[in-house]
């Protein structure tokens, strides 16, 4: 599906990537992790067909530049930085679905499914929105269309963890029909959505490997949390992810996406003076 031989990208002499070659298949999940500077965007960019290079970058046997606008056509892409658009809401879906061919209704029940209300910003300026907003617009378009090739960079840092699983279900969908690359500076982020890893290193591949899928992106992990006295820091902590608690708030008991786990648990662990006992267990239906 992708292919990227010998590419090599030269900045003011600096060479921000060195050599690039890397075979990515139909339905594989790859998390594109590296520093910054690493030249994860460069790749990535290159793959858009947005930079000249040496070497070659094909999607399905198409030059990204030279065949740019079929090419873009079968890429679904979400960029970490929300572009800086006035266009109407409204008028960007439509604009967005035009040029892929796809119905503007896909696009708004995708929204809708993240928790967007639509009806109450599709007049709005999209630049005006709110972050999170922002971010699941553009997951909304990305995914709305038959796109064989996801492209995504920190998809998911500005959703609250409701908005999170829901978007680890429409990856899911996906899983069979589609390329993707989920570009991360931290692995503990992106790990559960992927089954392969490839990491970037001063324009070099330095690591590429396949894991094994832990657990699916649909599973429901369901958690119990024991303190020894209660703090209202991790009360906050908690806010969003939906936990109830005893009347003593020193038992809380919730349920997290699966791919959400490690991201989770990197929160409680601030807490482990104060975590007594925790249980997580794959909920049963």
């Amino acid at each position: 599906m992708i292919q990227f031989n010998n590419v090599v990208k030269t900045f003011r002499r600096a060479r921000v990537l060195d050599g690039i070659s890397l075979n990515i298949g139909l339905g594989e999940r790859v998390a594109l992790i590296g520093s910054n500077g690493a030249g994860k965007t460069t790749l990535i960019r290159c793959l858009l067909g947005e930079y000249t290079h040496d070497g070659s970058v094909a999607i399905n046997g198409l030059d990204p530049r030279s065949n740019r606008t079929t090419v873009l056509g079968n890429i679904g892409f979400v960029p970490q930085l929300p572009p800086p658009l006035k266009m109407p809401v409204g008028q960007l879906i439509d604009f967005s679905a035009a040029l892929c061919g796809t119905d503007p209704k896909r696009i708004h029940a995708i929204a809708r499914r993240l928790g967007l209300d639509l009806d109450g910003i599709l007049a709005r300026q999209f630049v005006r929105l709110s972050g999170g907003m922002k971010q699941k617009l553009l997951i909304a378009i990305a995914l709305g269309r038959d796109a064989k090739v996801l492209v995504m960079d920190e998809p998911a840092a500005n959703l609250d963890p409701e908005a999170r699983k829901i978007f680890f279900d429409l990856l899911a969908e996906r899983l069979e029909d589609a390329t993707m690359i989920i570009s991360s500076h931290r692995l503990d982020e992106v790990s559960a959505l992927v089954n392969r890893v490839i990491e970037m290193d001063m324009g070099k591949v330095v690591l590429d490997d396949e894991v094994a899928d832990a657990v699916s992106m649909t599973a429901s992990l369901a958690c119990r949390i024991v303190l020894g006295r209660f703090e209202p820091a991790f009360a906050k902590a908690l806010d969003g992810w939906h936990f109830t608690s005893d009347d003593a708030k020193l038992v809380w008991e919730g349920s997290i996406a699966g791919p959400d786990r490690l991201r989770f648990l990197g929160i409680i662990s601030r807490y482990t003076a104060l975590v007594s006992d925790l249980s997580l267990a794959e909920a049963r239906d």
